[in-house]
């Protein structure tokens, strides 16, 4: 079983990549094979709503997010990690995972995932939201903790006396190695995943 780890900070050793690295820790103690991305200094460019994805089966930029895209697709489940820049996510991870979710959601389906996000004080909570809400519309088990998925520091010396921050990280780990080994234990069972319905689309402005 494997878990992706994505960092959408520019910063490649910030906060965001200390409580992902306190995720990954506690999964490799798990027994749980991990890969941490990061998502560089590189512009991302958003969705422009082609619906090109649909034929050509992913997004038409060739960028990093095709990359994470393909990773995905051999992944069991994954933790989303950002920033909070003016109480939103970091803009390159937003763009991204609108592409990757848009453009390849079978990647993504069915597979448990989380999101953490780092702040100096707010925007958490909103940061959050916008985040799962690709994991909730791709039938996606969300991974919860003890605490709302969050550390808390402008700098990580100070993320690192974040305890309840950095042990809600930890108990994102367990929980997700304790979530997948129930899929993997279901599986050899013989429970499939749900078939689900499809094709129904209904508009308010009739």
């Amino acid at each position: 079983m494997k878990v992706i780890l994505f960092n959408g900070s520019p910063n490649s050793r910030g906060c965001t990549y200390l409580a992902l690295r306190e995720v990954e820790k506690t999964l490799n103690a798990e027994g749980i094979e991990t890969e941490l991305l990061q998502i560089g200094n590189k512009p991302v460019r958003d969705c422009i709503g082609c619906g090109k994805c649909r034929t050509a089966g992913k997004c038409v930029f060739d960028d990093i997010v095709s990359e994470w895209t393909e990773k995905a697709a051999h992944a069991d489940g994954f933790v989303f990690g950002s920033p909070v820049y003016y109480a939103h996510p970091a803009g390159a991870m937003l763009s991204a995972m609108d592409r990757m979710f848009y453009s390849c959601s079978k990647n993504f389906s069915h597979k448990p995932a989380a999101a953490v996000v780092t702040a100096r004080r707010a925007g958490t909570a909103a940061s959050l939201d916008a985040m799962m809400k690709h994991f909730t519309i791709s039938e996606m088990p969300v991974v919860s903790s003890t605490y709302w998925n969050m550390v808390f520091g402008p700098v990580p010396s100070l993320v690192e006396k974040d305890e309840e921050g950095l042990q809600t990280m930890r108990n994102i780990g367990h929980n997700m190695a304790w979530l997948l080994k129930c899929i993997e234990a279901g599986k050899k069972s013989g429970i499939e995943v749900p078939d689900s319905e499809k094709g129904k689309k209904t508009n308010f402005n009739l």
